[in-house]
């Protein structure tokens, strides 16, 4: 059995310990608040924008732009994993880190490379030897617009390249603090909607002419539809976290109880040793 100190020790050690984690935890949930805020902002512009180019990709031909069609030359895929920048947020990094081996093993044919947006995706395929060829990480504390227009400009210009003939990305789409859906999609070139989905279709005229237009919108959508994903991501990071430090919490606490236990019984048994000492000394001087 440990000592008093030893289990006095443990005691201290731990109890500062719950109180990092339940700092961290109370960080967590004030970042999740306004996370969830700007969700809720960007969420319904980000989509509306999206319906509204897949209706235009519908009635345009494809090699109007080349952000509308698969590059002619371009023998790889381009798949963008969106993780953390920093890790104590329960499953969330490993999860979508599990989720990307198997895209990559599924699309082995496919000749895929790896662009990471958040440094724990980058050190990890980095780590194991995968084709990373792009990056943007160590971001997530300060996020802004501007961090969503950077990355999207490194992932079009590599798909411009002409090596990439499409681009899919991966992330963790956030629907409560404790349920986070991964979800994979396209990215480029963009899919219009299907036929049968439109239900009122409009035809629209260019000014001042159909290739501007789209070089204009085309890039703003890639930028708005980034930006809500670098949002969806960073609120699931952050329930993550929130419900990871918790449960250290109360594991903590629990550990608290067991040793405190502990350390009563230890004592109890230092005081029985004692008096029984006393009882046996008194004992002897009467014989």
């Amino acid at each position: 059995m440990p000592t008093i100190r030893e289990i006095k020790r443990r005691i201290t050690a731990v109890k500062s310990t719950q109180k990092i984690t339940r700092a961290m935890q109370m960080v967590a949930a004030a970042k999740l608040r306004r996370a969830q805020e700007n969700i809720l902002k960007a969420r319904p512009y980000a989509i509306e924008i999206d319906n509204i180019i897949e209706q235009v990709a519908l009635r345009t031909k494809r090699d109007v732009h080349p952000l509308l069609h698969e590059n002619g030359n371009g023998s790889k895929v381009l798949f963008t994993v969106v993780t953390a920048d920093s890790g104590l947020c329960g499953g969330f990094n490993s999860n979508i880190i599990k989720a990307a081996r198997m895209y990559l093993e599924e699309h082995a044919d496919e000749n895929v490379e790896v662009f990471c947006v958040g440094r724990k995706g980058r050190d990890f395929f980095i780590k194991n030897e995968y084709p990373v060829v792009g990056q943007k990480v160590m971001f997530f504390n300060s996020l802004k617009y501007a961090d969503a227009v950077q990355a999207i400009s490194k992932i079009k210009d590599l798909f411009l390249g002409g090596d990439y003939r499409r681009v899919d990305i991966i992330y963790n789409q956030f629907k409560s603090a404790i349920q986070q859906v991964i979800t994979t999609r396209q990215l480029l070139p963009l899919v219009p909607a299907e036929p049968e989905d439109v239900r009122h279709p409009v035809e629209y005229i260019y000014e001042p002419d159909e290739f501007t237009v789209l070089d204009r919108l085309i890039p703003y959508h890639l930028e708005v539809q980034m930006w809500r994903t670098l949002l969806e991501s960073y609120a699931a990071e952050m329930g993550g976290k929130m419900t990871a430090m918790d449960a250290a919490t109360e594991n903590a606490n629990e550990m608290l109880n067991t040793l405190s236990i502990t350390y009563n019984r230890a004592r109890q048994a230092i005081i029985t040793k004692e008096i029984t000492e006393i009882v046996g000394g008194a004992e002897g001087l009467h014989t």
